[in-house]
């Protein structure tokens, strides 16, 4: 499937009520760190998604082009202290700021190998493909302390539209990680306007993939399950996904048929 991408990054420019309430001193501090030390940093992933649809994120992550060993170094020489250590090896440093909030602060990258769950990495500082790594093209966009949103894989076209598209082709990005599988219809219940306008490839290739689930723990399927459910449709999404055949992924060991379940 061929890879569509943007000549130039830049699709708008946030100046929202939203967009200015995240700046808090913490973060601005944050940002002052890392121009101090010239390192781009930016918003990453779904905290962009939340503020192009006027909402305030509950968290932010950041994105950046330092390595982990220069975000210790930087933060050392800053006096800032550091947390929570075990993301290092995949590029995210945690500082905390003012003795008040942690911020994650991931070094751009690229997934080299994947066994369906975990990765091995390698960085980078090319913002396209560290995006291109990720899950859904609405949760891989960056947004500049500026307001400039940077959106390489067409994420802002399908968040207007409401459509949940993977990046790149959808066959690998599930065998990449097929907990995305169960993110799939956690961010469709949240930004679809209708409950079955799914995309027929998509789910034929959800279906394909999904006896992958059985690598994944059953906490994280049941914390997207969770979210699922909590979300817009959760009537008509389960029954979609039992449709994939996720049920006995979810511990529902019945085939529906939609007016009643018969023992398999």
């Amino acid at each position: 499937m061929e890879l569509k991408c943007r000549e130039s990054p830049v699709v708008t420019k946030l100046s929202s009520p939203e967009f200015h309430s995240i700046f808090t001193p913490e973060v601005q501090q944050l940002r002052n760190i890392f121009d101090k030390h010239n390192y781009e940093i930016r918003i990453a992933g779904g905290a962009v998604r939340d503020l192009l649809l006027k909402q305030k994120p509950t968290d932010l992550d950041f994105a950046t082009v330092a390595t982990p060993q220069q975000m210790k170094d930087m933060f050392t020489v800053e006096n800032i202290r550091m947390i929570n250590m075990n993301g290092e090896k995949h590029g995210t440093i945690t500082p905390r700021i003012n003795d008040k909030e942690n911020f994650e602060v991931t070094t751009l990258r690229i997934d080299m190998i994947t066994d369906g769950r975990h990765a091995e990495v390698e960085f980078t500082t090319d913002w396209k493909l560290d995006a291109n790594r990720r899950d859904l093209t609405i949760n891989s966009m960056f947004l500049g302390f500026d307001g400039s949103v940077y959106d390489y894989f067409y994420g802002y076209e399908d968040l207007q539209n409401r459509r949940i598209a993977f990046v790149g082709d959808p066959d690998v990005r599930v065998k990449e990680d097929y907990l995305r599988i169960m993110r799939y219809f956690r961010f469709y219940g949240k930004i679809a306007q209708y409950p079955d306008r799914h995309e027929e490839e998509t789910l034929k290739i959800l279906k394909n993939n999904v006896d992958g689930l059985q690598n994944i723990s059953g906490e994280r399927i049941w914390v997207e399950l969770k979210k699922t459910l909590q979300g817009n449709f959760a009537g008509y999404l389960l029954k979609t996904m039992i449709d994939v055949g996720v049920g006995p992924f979810i511990g529902m060991l019945y085939q529906c048929n939609y007016n009643n379940c018969s023992k398999t």
